[in-house]
């Protein structure tokens, strides 16, 4: 149930029931899914609770990005490779971004590669992987540390989604001045 702005009073956008605060062992906590540029710009954010798995969240991430095209014309809303961490490595990630002809750098899980050699040939092969293309990653980290050194973004002082989410797309202004 929507619990703020659902009279239009906030742009039409209302709030999620939890406020994006979920529960975890060291208490309430809040995850902020990210995708950015090559340069270490964010492109996009997505607000969950913080016991939401990643790979849930990847959809709503990459329908959110969009960027300058190399040529002019209409923004490009897909990025020539998605590079991922573990938290990412699913089949069905891996299929979506080869429906859309987005090459994939993304480990395998230990668990997974357990399966597909506990299951011999039918297993299949494992998914291709670069680790050079990989160290490239480090880029969605320093833009998080770059994030959080607002610290009402590394502390979250903010009671509603909404405003939590206002004060990040301020920051990610911010870092694309």
């Amino acid at each position: 149930m929507p619990t703020q702005g659902a009279s239009g009073s906030c742009g039409g956008q209302t709030e999620p029931d939890d406020h994006a605060i979920g529960r975890s062992r060291g208490g309430p906590s809040t995850k902020i899914h990210l995708a950015c540029d090559g340069h270490g710009r964010p492109l996009t954010t997505v607000l969950t609770g913080g016991n939401i798995n990643d790979c849930t969240m990847f959809d709503a991430v990459l329908a959110g990005v969009w960027f300058p095209p190399a040529r002019p014309g209409r923004l490009a809303t897909r990025p020539a490779r998605v590079i991922a961490d573990k938290g990412y490595s699913s089949r069905a990630i891996r299929a979506h971004l080869r429906r859309r002809g987005i090459r994939a750098t993304i480990p395998e899980r230990r668990d997974q590669r357990a399966n597909r050699a506990r299951r011999g040939r039918a297993g299949g092969r494992p998914p291709l992987f670069d680790p050079v293309i990989y160290k490239r990653r480090n880029v969605v980290e320093r833009c998080f540390n770059r994030l959080k050194q607002f610290r009402a973004i590394a502390t979250r002082y903010d009671k509603t989604a909404l405003s939590y989410q206002a004060m990040i797309d301020l920051a990610t202004l911010t870092l694309w001045l």
